[in-house]
């Protein structure tokens, strides 16, 4: 499955770092920086989940709330966003439902071994639930910007 701009995003119901269960359409009314990741407390994933956190207040002001999913369990998410004071949600999709629908549960290689696992993609959905812009293989240094500018110069 794979999504396509301008169309309506797919929705989803994953469990959030609150304990609650979350659908994205629970959200339609606020622009959305929907990012996967692909693991908690890896060097790439705690750059970029802190780059979202310092920028928190300015996606605030553009009415954007940001939502990241990586397949880790609940508990390893509430250990991410207590040790690095993450001020917004973490999905768990341990069964990588969402990442099918989003198209980023890929084939990876590395050292010489293949898996499954996340391609770090990052969607920006706005407030009727239509996606609007996609990034991916997301390189981690200065994405948050970019994204921040899009929604500020596009969707505010």
């Amino acid at each position: 499955m794979s999504v396509t701009l301008g169309e309506l995003a797919p929705d989803f119901t994953l469990f959030a770092s609150t304990g609650e269960a979350v659908k994205l359409s629970d959200y339609r009314g606020k622009n959305i920086v929907l990012y996967f990741y692909p693991k908690d407390m890896t060097p790439g994933c705690t750059t970029q989940a802190c780059d979202f956190r310092d920028q928190h207040d300015r996606f605030s002001e553009v009415n954007a709330v940001i939502i990241g999913i990586s397949p880790d369990p609940m508990k390893r998410h509430e250990k991410f966003i207590e040790k690095y004071d993450l001020p917004f949600i973490l999905l768990a999709d341990e069964e990588h439902k969402a990442a099918e629908a989003y198209d980023v549960w890929k084939l990876k290689k590395n050292f010489g071994k293949e898996y499954m696992g996340i391609e770090r993609s990052t969607f920006i959905i706005e407030k009727d639930g239509k996606l609007v812009k996609e990034w991916r293989k997301v390189k981690v240094k200065g994405h948050v910007e970019e994204a921040l500018k899009y929604i500020q110069e596009s969707l505010s």
